[in-house]
């Protein structure tokens, strides 16, 4: 089965996809493509597969993704078909932890097989401090960041669940509740 995890930037939509990680060993998280710098900690093959504009249009053009987005001006993200494969191999379940017209897209190419999950801020305010504490974004790319949120708020419908992560350990009970209805646990 697929799980699809989608989210504003800061939502704590990683964080909340690390629990369930946690928590089931049969679900495996899905290594999506950027052409972004890494923030913080991130490491090459951990949390992403970081890859210049030129490599990442090169792997569109031998159709290596089954789903890929500008999702920024510039700034790619996609998943590729060899993770996917990889992961249902090993026996397990897909994780992907995406942006959010990623999510549709995704959910719109496996359908029934895949549980499509919107993590929601509490608030747009609270996502505003969430992203100025992480200290990983400039002022200017945290406006762009809280202004895109904005238009993807609207998108949450579109998703077969929502979850507001205004209390973490509420949202983790939700969610990992959520996951196992769907793998029917």
């Amino acid at each position: 089965m697929i799980l699809i995890f989608s989210a504003p930037s800061g939502s704590g939509k990683s964080t909340l996809v690390n629990y369930l990680l946690s928590r089931r060993n049969d679900l495996e998280f899905s290594i999506s493509c950027t052409t972004r710098p890494p923030r913080g900690k991130e490491q090459n093959g951990r949390e992403y597969y970081f890859l210049s504009q030129a490599e990442f249009e090169r792997m569109i053009q031998e159709d290596a993704f089954v789903e890929w987005e500008n999702v920024y001006a510039g700034t790619y993200y996609g998943t590729l078909k060899s993770e996917v494969e990889r992961i249902e191999n090993a026996g397990h379940h897909v994780v992907f932890d995406v942006d959010v017209q990623g999510g549709k897209h995704l959910k719109q190419i496996f359908g029934s097989r895949a549980l499509s999950v919107f993590v929601a801020p509490p608030s747009v305010e609270e996502l505003r401090r969430r992203l100025v504490s992480r200290a990983t974004d400039s002022p200017e790319k945290i406006e762009e960041r809280v202004n895109k949120a904005e238009l993807e708020l609207a998108e949450s419908p579109y998703f077969d669940r929502i979850v507001v992560n205004d209390d973490l350990a509420t949202a983790q009970r939700e969610l990992l509740q959520i996951v196992n209805r769907f793998l029917h646990v």
